[in-house]
């Protein structure tokens, strides 16, 4: 064990098991959210599809938002460890109150208790293994360390929709849900068993002249955030697609001006890394914009546009442990939907019902057509649609070695890129991933004919490479750039940005219905991570001379 912690600390171990149990938690709701919204007929919600994308929207908006407000707290009073303890406790109460409570006052305050844990939990968890990292000999390894720590949050999140699929079939939508709270507190067990090794990282900052104090923080960012949210709320024609989507850019300004003034008023040897990391948490909201439409418009793409018929050999393995569809192709009473795969409603808000096929087999192949026509009441076995949820995090659990070991290798060589090339790269190469499913589009005629699982496959694939050059190096660079005492205050800001993208998510996929054609819809995610890519070049030279000066890679 020795030779093993000579590169990295003992401490890894128990984040690693710690963030995956939470992640399981995490990625179980997102992968069944929207599914569940919009269900109407198996205990779903029955939401129109647009308002659940913004309430899917704004709850992952939301739960990157608070750790601005977590990690001050996290790095001026509370202490990271306490944070964590706080943070799971809520998050664990939040999801078993998804499963228990389907009256929706008690659904938004089961989501509330979400967000706000989250806002203590995900910046405390980083800065504890940046900080585990921030002395020999582990110091050179730190972006290594994050990659590994990345992989930990994707096994959480490829095991947890094969869970969530097994329990949604076998019980129903509560006990998924109530599953995702069980892992939580298994997670908060976990971190305990570390804990000893992970106190000497637990060092609150001291602070210095001129810093921001707490009560300045709520009086003059989260007040002024509440009032603006309000504001953004009452105001009359939607400025933004929505009343929450309006709340929310509002509530996001003040917060944004803080992190301005941040950098306005640090000192000179604060304002350049502060800068920098100010510039890359701009282009990676829009990585954050295109990349959580997994939840959204491509889980759209798995439930109505692509083939998701169960090979012969696997129909009774599968059916025996919950993870598949089973239907048939004769008449039943289903709800109505148009032809973009909306559910209409009649004029007491309700789904229309009509004897009809499921939905499922409007768009099937000719052949497939006939053979379902010859045999009506033969059952067809079909993939759950979360399970698609499990192939990004797959795709990271199989890359990340890959990725890491490329990179050790080049840094071997004297060529390892710098964290922010590694960044850029990232976009570049998750703008790609857009085009392979315009391919998709194409090859099934604009959704006329179902396609392959592996246009999904493969776009999955492609956006996993750019996420792993990304994420985990966004935040290795916060760790190593942040001035000590707001390490954790910068994190949030990292997640500011990203909560910005997931919003901008949510609102992207609203205008999934707008585009007669599909694939003009991926084109424009094309775009704007083209877009971010060339601003990340315009500023790239200037990051990697900060990095220089800073003594960091």
């Amino acid at each position: 064990m020795e030779k093993a912690t000579a590169k990295h600390p003992k401490g890894l171990p128990y984040l690693f098991f710690t963030e995956m149990w939470e992640r399981f938690g995490y990625y179980l709701i997102l992968g069944i959210f929207v599914l569940y919204m919009i269900d109407s007929e198996k205990g779903g919600l029955a939401f129109n599809d647009k308002t659940a994308d913004d309430v899917f929207g704004t709850f992952i908006a939301l739960t990157y938002l608070t750790p601005f407000l977590g990690g001050f707290l996290a790095d001026k009073i509370l202490g990271y460890i306490k944070a964590i303890y706080i943070g799971g406790a809520l998050m664990g109460l939040g999801y078993l109150g998804i499963g228990l409570f389907k009256e929706l006052p008690m659904f938004y305050a089961s989501l509330a208790l979400i967000i706000v844990g989250n806002g203590f939990f995900k910046p405390s968890i980083s800065t504890l293994l940046g900080n585990l990292y921030n002395e020999e000999p582990y110091k050179a390894n730190k972006d290594a360390g994050y990659n590994i720590f990345y992989m930990g949050i994707n096994i959480g999140a490829f095991i947890c929709n094969i869970i969530a699929a097994f329990m949604r079939n076998k019980y129903g939508w509560g006990p998924a849900f109530m599953t995702a709270g069980v892992g939580m507190f298994i997670g908060l067990i976990v971190f305990t068993m570390g804990r000893r090794y992970l106190l000497e990282a637990n060092v609150l900052k001291e602070s210095q002249e001129g810093d921001t104090k707490i009560s300045d923080v709520l009086l003059k960012v989260f007040l002024p955030a509440i009032i603006a949210g309000g504001i953004g709320w009452v105001i009359p024609n939607n400025i933004f697609g929505s009343d929450s989507t309006d709340a929310f850019i509002f509530a996001c300004l003040p917060v944004v001006y803080f992190y301005v003034m941040l950098y306005v008023k640090a000192n000179s040897e604060d304002k350049k890394p502060i800068g920098a990391l100010l510039a890359i948490f701009a282009v990676s909201l829009m990585f954050w914009a295109v990349f959580k439409q997994n939840g959204t418009a491509l889980t759209r793409w798995a439930n109505y546009y692509t083939e998701r018929s169960v090979p012969k050999s696997l129909e009774k393995p599968l059916e025996a442990i919950y993870l598949v569809d089973a239907k048939d192709y004769q008449d039943k009473e289903v709800s109505v939907y148009d032809d973009q795969y909306q559910t209409i409603k009649d004029e007491a808000g309700k789904p229309k019902k009509e004897q009809n096929k499921d939905i499922y087999f409007r768009n099937v192949s000719p052949e497939t057509k006939a053979t379902l026509e010859a045999n009506p009441s033969e059952q067809v076995h079909l993939y759950n649609t979360e399970l698609f949820q499990s192939i990004n995090p797959f795709w990271v659990i199989v890359l990340t070695p890959i990725v890491v070991g490329f990179f050790m290798f080049l840094r071997r060589k004297g060529k390892e890129p710098t964290t922010p090339s590694k960044i850029v790269l990232g976009l570049f190469i998750s703008a790609l991933s857009c085009l392979v499913m315009v391919g998709a589009v194409y090859a099934g005629g604009n959704g006329a004919v179902k396609v392959s699982a592996l246009w999904l496959v493969a776009a999955y694939g492609v956006i996993t490479v750019g996420e792993l050059c990304l994420s985990p190096m966004g935040l290795s660079l916060v760790s190593k750039l942040s001035p000590p005492r707001i390490t954790a205050l910068m994190m949030g800001g990292f997640f500011l940005s990203t909560s910005i993208g997931n919003k901008l998510s949510g609102v992207l996929a609203s205008f999934w219905y707008d585009y007669d054609n599909k694939a003009n819809f991926f084109i424009v995610n094309f775009g704007l991570l083209l877009l971010a890519t060339l601003l990340g070049l315009s500023i790239l030279k200037r990051l990697n001379k900060i990095m220089k000066e800073k003594g960091v890679n």
